[in-house]
């Protein structure tokens, strides 16, 4: 596969981290089902439609996609991670849905059907290309005139507990990391919603619309397990395996993280606060 964001395909498709999301799919596509849920009621798909799903992962949008444009309608879904599309075709396979493809590939430069789709979709597999211009760019040319984005993606830091308490705890075990440009590729790299909708523009869309939209994050039934979680995937992850910590460490960072999520204990269980920044555009008419 050709690719200019190899460092990505590496993460995702072939390191230990990438395999973790194969783990804990379930728990995460239970974390993040209210993402999906404001991707879906926003994309307002309907039968017969052809989208295309980026940063598709294990499959949980594009089959929720393909279930809603029926078998008069199709989906593609794109991913950097072979593993992930492994994945996502048996689900499709154990859903006997045969209205849907999976496709290898970088979107940023991939040759996309020309002008052979509605819609276009994405939960979080957005924020990761080197040249988000060109990628937004490359991406539209798939769509049909008048043909709608649909993305989601984290908002800031500071607005989203689940990255940084976890951040905070496993910085205060282990230390700081080396700072990287807070735009650089990444879960957070549109946090700033005035640079992403200038990127969108830069792209050539139209009716450009970044909204921020607070949510709360089903997490796992305890503090404890959505604790745990939180050192697997994600920021504290990351901080550990570049620190090389021990479980000990990984005990300590869990038990921190258990402390301040257990504010979040509603009577629907662990509820975490979340800050999602919905972009949509259309491409030309």
């Amino acid at each position: 596969m050709l690719t200019i964001n190899g460092d990505q395909e590496e993460f995702w498709g072939k390191s230990e981290m990438g395999t973790r999301w194969l783990t804990f799919e379930d728990q995460l596509d239970h974390l993040f089902a209210p993402v999906l849920d404001l991707v879906f009621d926003r994309a307002t798909l309907a039968e017969g439609m052809r989208v295309i799903d980026i940063g598709c992962g294990t499959g949980a949008s594009a089959l929720r996609a393909a279930q809603q444009v029926g078998p008069k309608g199709h989906v593609l879904g794109i991913d950097i991670s072979e593993q992930f599309l492994e994945r996502a075709r048996m689900r499709a396979d154990e859903a006997k849905l045969d209205n849907l493809d999976f496709t290898y590939a970088d979107a940023q430069i991939a040759e996309l059907s020309s002008g052979g789709f509605d819609a276009m979709i994405s939960r979080f597999g957005v924020m990761f290309f080197t040249d988000p211009v060109a990628a937004f760019a490359n991406m539209a040319r798939a769509l049909k005139p008048g043909g709608q984005i649909t993305f989601a993606a984290w908002g800031g830091l500071s607005e989203n507990p689940w990255f940084k308490i976890p951040h905070v705890a496993a910085v205060k075990r282990l230390g700081q990391p080396p700072k990287v440009d807070r735009n650089a590729p990444g879960p957070l790299a549109f946090h700033d919603r005035d640079r992403v909708s200038n990127l969108m523009a830069q792209a050539g869309l139209n009716d450009i619309r970044v909204e921020a939209v607070p949510l709360a994050l089903t997490a796992p039934a305890s503090v404890e397990d959505a604790a745990l979680l939180c050192t697997r995937v994600g920021p504290a992850a990351r901080v550990i395996a570049h620190f090389k910590g021990t479980q000990e460490d990984v005990d300590a960072v869990v038990r921190d993280v258990a402390e301040e999520f257990d504010a979040f204990q509603t009577s629907k269980g662990v509820q975490v606060p979340a800050v999602i920044n919905l972009l949509q555009a259309r491409v030309s008419s």
